[in-house]
C-alpha cells in the first residue's frame, strides 16, 4: 500500500471503531479525513477494497510477527507466549483491525471481504500448524490431540477473547487478558 492508502486504511480504522461497519461510508471517511469524495476513489475503487486491504495488511503483519518470532530458537511454550504478545499488542495499538475481524454482519458484507477473512484465518492457521506439530515432535506438546485440532482450540481461544474485546469497546487490557489466555492454553496442551 501506498502512504496515502495506508492513511485512508487507518481513518476506515477509526471509523469502524467508532461508528461500526454501517458508518463506514466513502462519504463518512472523506469527512473524517477531510478530503473530497474522489480524492478517496483516487486511491480505493469502493469501501470493500479498503477493507479488502485493511484485512490483507493484517495478514501480511501477522505473518511478519510470526516470522519474527520463529526466527529465535525458543521452547514451544515460550514461542506461543511471544507470538500471542506480539499479536495482542499489535491489536492493542490498532483497534480498528479487530472491528475489522470480529464485526458483525462483516463477512457478510460480500464474498471478496469474506475471502480475505478466511485468507486470513489460512494462513495463520498453516503456520501454526506446523508449530504445534513439531512442538509434538520435541515432546513438549501433548500428542493425544492433533496438531489440527489444538490450532482450533488455540485460534477460537484467541478469537473469542478479541472478539469480547471489541463487543467490551476494548475497555480492558488486551495484552494482559491474553497473556491469562495463552497461560491456560499452555497449561492445557504443554507437557510438564
Amino acid at each position: 500500500m501506498t502512504d496515502r492508502q495506508q492513511e485512508i486504511v487507518a481513518a476506515a480504522g477509526k471509523l469502524l471503531t467508532m461508528e461500526g461497519v454501517g458508518g463506514l461510508t466513502i462519504k463518512n471517511l472523506a469527512r473524517e479525513m477531510q478530503f473530497s469524495e474522489s480524492a478517496i476513489y483516487r486511491h480505493f475503487d469502493s469501501k470493500e477494497d479498503i477493507l479488502v486491504a485493511m484485512l490483507d495488511y493484517l495478514s501480511e503483519e501477522l505473518e511478519q510477527r510470526y516470522e519474527r518470532v520463529v526466527s529465535v530458537q525458543r521452547p514451544f511454550e515460550e514461542q506461543l507466549r511471544v507470538l500471542f504478545r506480539s499479536v495482542f499488542t499489535f491489536f492493542d495499538g490498532n483497534p480498528h483491525f479487530a472491528v475489522a475481524v470480529f464485526s458483525d454482519g462483516l463477512m457478510e458484507a460480500s464474498d471478496r471481504i469474506n475471502q480475505a477473512i478466511f485468507r486470513l484465518i489460512h494462513r495463520m492457521r498453516s503456520r501454526l500448524v506446523p508449530l504445534v506439530r513439531e512442538g509434538q515432535h520435541r515432546g513438549a506438546v501433548t500428542s493425544s490431540v492433533s496438531a489440527e485440532d489444538l490450532v482450533h482450540i488455540i485460534m477460537g481461544t484467541i478469537r473469542l477473547q478479541m472478539f469480547r474485546w471489541r463487543s467490551e469497546k476494548f475497555d480492558f487490557d488486551i495484552i494482559q487478558s491474553g497473556d491469562h489466555r495463552i497461560d491456560t492454553l499452555t497449561t492445557l496442551i504443554v507437557k510438564k
